[in-house]
């Protein structure tokens, strides 16, 4: 019926005018302590939080006519977790192949854009969030060039109100650098043969010519576009490359070995893009050349085994503090794929053992806050508690970098958010099952 119709739409509109009027009024925030990631901590700690903004962070706070007080009693501030790059959203079990979207076939894929394909009510967002974790740079995966990055927010009806910035990287995959010296006759898993030591090496210089050859062509594309040829078409592959030419937005290379971290280095610094490294397993033997280059790093072998006998087997724990002292900026995340995003929730550990192992305390919580923030260009917005940012925030009993702490709230552009997931309804279910 067109009343009935009529009446639900005006329902609507009242119960969104008062969500509006909830959000926009002002709220005052008190707790135990505010870790604001930039300063010192704040001990006893108020925010005041207006229109999902972050409008005063400090021991009192002025409070204006109306704002409503939320007391936090015993509990901790700290800014939303960020993790960077993630498979999160693009799997759900990773041994379930319609469930996984992480990669697509081609060898350069520039214009595939991760963030669209997430899935919203995936179990596995709800399990990050219940641990801290506000927003996730969502990455593809596959090929040379597997596409673009977007930042996504752990709350929201879909992919439209979820992605918080677009796109923010080009990911490019480094080709392998090693060389097996297995004699020839030698069977090989993946062929009938091994090839030769000269043969590797020329299949080697090879995928770097290509890679070479795929940026050129991207470059010349950009002159003929800006020229304004008469027969010019537009290319929407081209098209999404032109952002990260010249210096523009980043270009995050995949690269884990020693010679694969430093001829990227050198490809980036002659072509003269800005890059971010990923993975950089061995990274730490290039603390000094890293920070020459001023090349942000995010470190993804923390929990990896050392890949050689003679290395001790807390390397990759003393890696964090070896880049911090070197000058390198540093994030810390979990490796892609599908089992990396069902432990994202893990990632406040990460940083709990950074800091075991010589990486100042401090440090160890930016690693998982402001810098992903500022590496993405969104520090300016989030991965801070500032005046002016937007009030993203958790509320943590004990310490964050402690293993027994519990998020018990958290708070998404001003806007609470549940912390329940599939663990939580499964702990309530079987907590209540019939007795004998």
């Amino acid at each position: 019926m067109p009343e009935e119709r009529l009446m639900r739409t005006a329902l609507l509109i009242l119960a969104w005018m008062h969500a509006l009027c909830v959000w926009a009024a002002p709220v005052v925030y008190r707790a135990a302590s505010a870790h604001p990631m930039v300063g010192e901590p704040i001990t006893p700690a108020e925010l005041l939080v207006e229109g999902g903004k972050l409008i005063a962070v400090g021991k009192s706070v002025a409070r204006p006519a109306g704002a409503r007080v939320v007391d936090l009693p015993g509990l901790h501030l700290y800014p939303g977790l960020i993790a960077m790059p993630t498979s999160l959203g693009l799997v759900e079990i990773s041994g379930v192949r319609a469930t996984l979207d992480t990669t697509e076939a081609g060898e350069f894929l520039p214009e595939v854009e991760a963030w669209g394909s997430v899935n919203p009510d995936s179990e596995l967002i709800a399990v990050a969030r219940a641990n801290g974790i506000t927003h996730a740079l969502v990455a593809p995966m596959g090929g040379r060039i597997s596409g673009q990055s977007g930042l996504m927010q752990l709350s929201g009806w879909g992919v439209e109100s979820m992605t918080a910035k677009k796109p923010i990287a080009l990911h490019l995959y480094w080709p392998s650098m090693e060389l097996s010296a297995a004699p020839k006759s030698v069977k090989d898993p993946a062929g009938p043969k091994v090839k030769s030591l000269k043969e590797q090496a020329n299949d080697r210089a090879e995928r770097l010519r290509a890679l070479d050859r795929f940026f050129d062509d991207a470059q010349a594309y950009q002159k003929a576009r800006v020229a304004g040829l008469k027969d010019f078409r537009r290319v929407p592959a081209w098209e999404s490359v032109l952002p990260f030419l010249k210096g523009g937005q980043p270009i995050m290379v995949h690269a884990q070995e020693a010679r694969q971290i430093t001829a990227a280095l050198a490809w980036a610094k002659r072509r003269g893009y800005s890059m971010i490294l990923v993975g950089a397993r061995d990274a730490g033997s290039l603390a000094p050349l890293l920070a020459e280059h001023k090349v942000p790093v995010v470190f993804d072998a923390l929990f990896e085994l050392p890949h050689h006998d003679e290395h001790a087997a807390d390397l990759h724990f003393r890696t964090p503090g070896v880049l911090h002292r070197a000058g390198v900026p540093m994030a810390l995340c979990l490796p892609m794929g599908g089992w990396a995003a069902s432990e994202l929730r893990n990632l406040p550990y990460l940083a709990a053992q950074a800091a075991a192992n010589g990486l100042p305390r401090a440090e160890a919580l930016k690693s998982i806050t402001l810098r992903p923030a500022q590496f993405m260009g969104d520090a300016t917005r989030r991965g801070s508690l500032e005046a002016g940012k937007e009030a993203t925030f958790i509320a943590v009993e004990g310490d964050l970098l402690d293993i027994r702490a519990q998020v018990r709230r958290m708070w998404i552009a001003g806007v609470e958010v549940s912390l329940e997931s599939r663990h939580t309804r499964l702990y309530d279910r079987y907590k209540n099952r019939p007795r004998p």
